[in-house]
């Protein structure tokens, strides 16, 4: 009878267990996707659409569901779609895009978002920022000026909305700066600005002090000198090696010809910005050459654009790659455990390869492991 009853017990355990296995296999990945699809941001939402359409195709398992919410980037409408798909079970979004888009969903319960925002501050609990943040590409230039043993770094930021972003990053990654320097975009402004931190005015001044001696000397070579020095700008050295500028296109630029203007050259010191997304008007300007950034991988984002133009006849957008890389992401993460309690997949230490590059998650914090680029000679060259 004992017998008979260990029996009963292993086929019932056995029964039970490859029933729950068949109806785990039947459960599908519901993933939300929270874009803007009206508005004035149409455009991007439609391209990121595209891109999760990309991303199943590739990914091939008849497991995941993507359910498309409107977000009209508008923290209002955000939060009513975050609600629709909390009631059909929707346990991770992917999105929305912008941080002013994030507003509300800290009254949403059980939900995780990854918004494709590079902000990090001020993020309601169940918001993790995916996009490339301060601290990612810190990171990535920190281990650039650590090969290249350079010893004193300035950092230059803008008086803009993202400061504090910038200053908390520094703290984060740990880089070492020699000096912090913000400045006003104004060009006005500017120029004089950045005289005063590269201490334009002394060198200036001991340049002509300098051909001033030398003119009243009884030198044998004195008008070979004084010609010599006529072709110089200004005498002194600077007191930095490297100079990092966390600005973008256009004002990126005035502020190296602003540093050109008081005689500190790339050729001569490290010129590193933030990403720039390869634009291609940096590449045409060999002034302000060479310029190193970190950035994604470009060899995946080549390959990208192939085959979203392949596919939709247009070129994607930065975002619409990171979307892309996010529901291999999600899919990942549920072949490694269940998707249940998200919010313990996040704590976790974890890393995952996309398109964009390595992804390091820890602490519902997404990190984004860059590669090192150089501009110089109108080439992009990879440095790692």
């Amino acid at each position: 009878m004992y017998n008979y009853f260990k029996v009963l017990s292993l086929f019932l355990f056995m029964f039970f267990y490859l029933l729950q296995s068949v109806i785990s296999a039947e459960e599908k990945i519901k993933i939300g996707l929270l874009v803007p699809i009206s508005g004035s941001d149409k455009e991007l939402g439609e391209q990121i659409v595209k891109s999760t359409r990309i991303a199943l195709k590739d990914i091939g398992s008849d497991k995941i569901e993507i359910y498309l919410k409107d977000t009209n980037s508008n923290p209002n409408t955000t939060l009513k779609s975050a609600y629709e798909l909390k009631q059909i079970g929707v346990k991770i979004i992917i999105g929305p895009v912008f941080h002013k888009s994030l507003s509300y969903l800290s009254e949403i319960e059980d939900i995780t978002f990854l918004s494709l925002t590079n902000k990090t501050l001020d993020l309601p609990k169940n918001v993790i920022s995916a996009g490339i943040n301060a601290t990612s590409q810190l990171n990535t230039i920190k281990k650039f000026i650590k090969s290249n043993e350079i010893k004193k770094t300035i950092f230059l930021t803008p008086k803009a909305d993202y400061e504090l972003e910038i200053k908390q990053s520094i703290k984060q990654s740990k880089i070492k700066i020699h000096k912090h320097f913000t400045y006003d975009k104004d060009p006005t402004k500017l120029t004089s600005q950045i005289e005063k931190i590269t201490n334009y005015k002394i060198r200036k001044q001991n340049l002509l002090d300098e051909i001033k001696r030398v003119e009243n000397s009884d030198l044998i070579d004195k008008e070979k000198q004084i010609k010599r020095l006529k072709k110089k700008h200004t005498i002194g050295k600077v007191k930095f090696d490297s100079v990092i500028i966390s600005d973008f296109d256009e004002s990126l630029k005035s502020v190296i010809t602003s540093l050109l203007y008081t005689d500190v050259s790339p050729k001569e010191k490290f010129f590193i910005s933030f990403n720039q997304w390869f634009d291609q008007s940096i590449l045409r300007e060999t002034n302000i050459q060479p310029i190193y950034y970190p950035s994604i991988n470009k060899k995946n984002l080549d390959n990208f654009e192939r085959k979203f133009k392949k596919e939709f006849n247009e070129l994607p957008s930065f975002l619409s790659l990171l979307s892309y890389d996010l529901v291999g992401l999600i899919y990942y993460l549920s072949l490694k455990s269940d998707l249940s309690d998200v919010n313990k997949l996040f704590q976790r230490k974890n890393s995952f390869k996309g398109k964009i590059g390595i992804f390091e998650i820890e602490n519902k914090k997404i990190y984004h492991k860059l590669n090192m680029y150089k501009v110089e000679q109108n080439k992009l060259i990879e440095i790692f």
